[in-house]
């Protein structure tokens, strides 16, 4: 049994035929925690040359409903980087500021900078999403944006930033039983907002629109990765197999050090 992670551009995802329970056959919750220190491991390692190379840069955007495990996987993926080299974007409501703009200004603004590691907790992605399904702009409007958004992620990709985009896709019943969870757990309940319930209202509205973010933005230098996430531990993992394996197709090199150094003694 096997689930694609990534279709080919142009095919039309349809999210019911990704199934979010799904798990490989070969990685069992009872093994996988050595797996994910390995991946992690690895990819602090990398980052730390990445670092060091200043040439480059990783962009990782995490997209899906509320309860999709954002914060989850970003404690667990990327523990163990050092935080000079990393930096993380939680995309909210945009500011008076940000709205006086094009929908990208704020984005681009927090692209990493070289030999940095960036991590958006939500995206630009937001502005074909929220924007649609409240009808906060025009349809006119928010159509050209998934055009835009190719051009601005082709843009990054010529100026040596590797896109990683993964959509954490989880089903209606498992966003139920964790909204229910911070209802029911003291330490959760901050977390909690009574519109989020008003947002789950409009679940199949965002269904849609998510899949046409990602037939529409899936593209050869920004591919979308279709995460199934219901279950915590296969998400985490995945999503840190796919970070690791992208530093390790960059495969950053330590600088050449200054010459003349061999036979200096620091006293």
């Amino acid at each position: 049994m096997s689930q694609p992670l990534t279709v080919p551009p142009g095919t039309k995802v349809r999210l019911a035929d990704f199934d979010p329970r799904f798990k490989n056959n070969d990685d069992e919750k009872s093994q996988v925690d050595d797996q994910i220190e390995a991946n992690c491991q690895a990819t602090a390692d990398l980052a730390y040359r990445l670092y060091a190379e200043n040439r480059r840069a990783v962009l990782l955007v995490l997209q899906g409903m509320d309860t999709a495990g954002k914060d989850g996987t970003l404690r667990t993926v990327m523990r163990g980087v050092n935080p000079q080299s990393c930096q993380v974007v939680p995309f909210k409501q945009p500011s008076i500021e940000e709205l006086e703009h094009d929908f990208l200004w704020r984005v681009h603004r927090a692209v990493p900078r070289k030999g940095n590691i960036g991590i958006f907790n939500r995206s630009h992605y937001e502005d074909v999403l929220v924007v649609r399904v409240h009808g906060l702009v025009p349809e006119n409007q928010w159509r050209t944006r998934y055009e835009r958004i190719n051009a601005f992620e082709g843009l990054l990709t010529e100026s040596y930033v590797t896109i990683v985009k993964c959509f954490l896709h989880i089903s209606k019943e498992e966003q139920r039983e964790r909204l229910q969870a911070r209802l029911d757990t003291p330490h959760k309940r901050w977390k909690f907002s009574k519109g989020d319930l008003d947002e789950r209202n409009l679940w199949e509205k965002y269904q849609e629109a998510y899949e046409d973010a990602l037939t529409l933005c899936n593209t050869e230098q920004a591919p979308w990765h279709i995460v199934p996430s219901d279950r915590k531990w296969f998400r985490n993992l995945t999503v840190s197999r796919l970070l690791r394996q992208t530093l390790e197709r960059l495969d950053p090199q330590f600088p050449p050090c200054e010459e003349g150094l061999d036979g200096i003694v620091v006293v």
